[in-house]
């Protein structure tokens, strides 16, 4: 534990990657194999289920600084992280632990089933026993909310310069389901064992945003086009008579999409597919809206399946014929996939084919961008001819270019603390639009959050408005004056009956401050309403 605290106070100390990547070789290099499992597990968000809810640890955290609940409520809104706060608030220890991180992870899994005083006991005698930073260490293993800034790419990266083994490889071998509490260093890093990965998907192939002008990609005639549609990307892979489907954050689903079951027996073995799994109801594409019913699920019901039935619209072929061919051309794979799929047109399956276009000139091929929404999609990918399905995000062979986004013009009416270095402000706003109440009055309705979009200091400056106006505290929520207007920019929009105001909006974040506007010249929620796609209106 002592070294792995010390990793953390490393990586969480820089900004440079060089920096963690280094700390990381070392930490590699030095630890005992089975801290190193775990510590992979916990870079690479597997950590092991929560054994203690945040409410009691709080509890028991002003019990030990034996200070008031509210002053450790308001001291834990200002930091910003509950681990820092506990460990800031409790008296400080100098011991040092002798016990590895592999001992404390066993010790929280085995006390998840326990009863609410051996747990209380347990967490105290650590927190009394363990310096600031291990204290703090333990807080995050336990609340299992471990961010630090560190990706799973720069993690592989030094791993790989750790083991020697290539980035690339090691990437796909820390793919998919693997058990930090059984599973062996030599066995997850080291052995090559070819019959491990008869489920393993590949590393996913992430686009930029393009960057600048289109035109300057070069040659159009180097470059196919495809729809950037909106759904789950996921990889269906068949191998020895069994279908696999993975999600690009690594999960695996596919006892959550039985649609897919029938392609056993029809996919060849040594198939590997990438593509984006939609909602397709009645013969056309719904929204990501209508495939939320989907996900989460625990059990698919009969009536759901029937009420939001899905495809995997396929964009690309990794595996063929039981061979990885990642690294032949684009327009090589695609031209292979669409036989395949010229093959597979007379049968009813849940698949299809993401149309490639190929325009004459750039201009032709913003036209066909403009048109996104109107077909349900985001905007375009550009895919060069020549590129290789490469690992993570790497500029250069594919780039997404989508539309702008929507805009609308909202109220500020409620705001809470931020985050990390923002943990002084108010930077977390609510905004709202006008609605015509039932006595004819209006009134304003909320309908998204946002938190990102303005500078520095124009946060400072709302975050100074927001404290001399102040109408109302709910714990680190403030409700505010209408008086300063926003222009709000988002993905996507969408009828729900979760949200007060009816609608759903994705993304959303902040584009411009609109000094020049008063609240009555904000939009209305009737306004936003008309926004909604075509398609996914009643």
């Amino acid at each position: 534990m002592r070294r792995f605290a010390a990793l953390i106070k490393k990586l969480d100390s820089t900004n440079k990657t060089n920096v963690k990547v280094r700390a990381l070789t070392e930490y590699f290099q030095e630890a005992q194999d089975r801290d190193k499992v775990w510590t992979i597990a916990i870079l690479s968000h597997r950590r092991p289920p929560r054994p203690v809810n945040t409410t009691l640890l709080r509890t028991w955290a002003a019990e030990s600084a034996n200070i008031p609940q509210w002053l450790f409520d308001e001291s834990y809104h200002i930091v910003g992280d509950l681990a820092e706060t506990i460990a800031l608030v409790l008296d400080p220890v100098m011991e040092n632990t002798e016990k590895s991180l592999t001992f404390f992870l066993e010790e929280m899994i085995s006390l998840k089933p326990k009863d609410e005083e051996t747990k209380k006991n347990y967490v105290i005698e650590n927190w009394n026993t363990l310096n600031y930073y291990q204290r703090f260490v333990f807080n995050k293993l336990i609340t299992g909310g471990f961010r630090i800034g560190v990706s799973q790419k720069l993690m592989t990266r030094a791993l790989s310069h750790a083991t020697g083994i290539d980035e690339d490889i090691l990437a796909y071998k820390l793919m998919g389901q693997w058990d930090p509490q059984s599973i062996t260093f030599e066995r997850l890093v080291i052995e090559e064992r070819p019959g491990d990965y008869i489920s393993k998907p590949y590393p996913f192939y992430l686009a930029n945003a393009l960057e600048n002008d289109v035109t300057e990609l070069g040659p159009i005639k180097d470059w196919y086009s495809e729809h950037k549609w909106d759904g789950i990307r996921a990889q269906l892979i068949v191998r020895e008579g069994q279908h696999f489907v993975w999600t690009r954050g690594e999960e695996l689903v596919t006892d959550k999409y039985p649609e897919f079951n029938i392609l056993n027996s029809i996919i060849p073995n040594g198939t590997v597919l990438d593509g984006e799994i939609l909602p397709y109801m009645q013969g056309s594409l719904g929204s990501f809206n209508d495939l939320q019913a989907r996900i989460g699920r625990k059990n698919v019901s009969a009536s759901l399946l029937k009420k939001v039935p899905v495809i995997l619209r396929v964009y690309d072929l990794l595996e063929w014929k039981g061979d990885d061919i990642r690294q032949r051309k684009y327009e090589e794979r695609r031209r292979l996939l669409e036989d395949w799929m010229r093959t597979m047109s007379a049968k009813d399956l849940p698949l299809d084919l993401s149309e490639k276009m190929q325009f004459q000139s750039w201009e032709e091929a913003a036209k066909e961008r403009e048109n996104s929404r109107e077909v349900g999609s985001e905007g375009l990918m550009l895919k060069h001819k020549d590129s290789t399905y490469q690992v993570g995000r790497r500029k250069g062979g594919w780039w997404k270019w989508k539309v702008d986004p929507y805009t609308i013009d909202a109220v500020l009416t409620y705001a809470m603390r931020g985050h990390g270095r923002r943990s002084n402000l108010f930077t977390d706003y609510t905004f709202a639009l006008w609605k015509e109440n039932d006595d004819g009055q209006q009134e304003l309705v909320t309908f998204a959050k946002a938190y990102s979009g303005l500078t520095d200091a124009e946060f400072r400056a709302v975050d100074q408005w927001i404290k001399r106006n102040t109408l109302e505290r709910f714990g680190p929520v403030r409700s505010v004056v209408p008086f300063h207007v926003f222009e709000i920019a988002f993905e996507g929009i969408a009828l729900s009956k979760r949200h007060k105001s009816g609608v759903a909006t994705r993304f959303p974040r902040i584009l411009r401050w609109r000094k020049d506007k008063k609240i009555e010249e904000a939009n209305t929620l009737d306004q936003l309403k008309k926004l909604i796609p075509k398609y996914d209106k009643p």
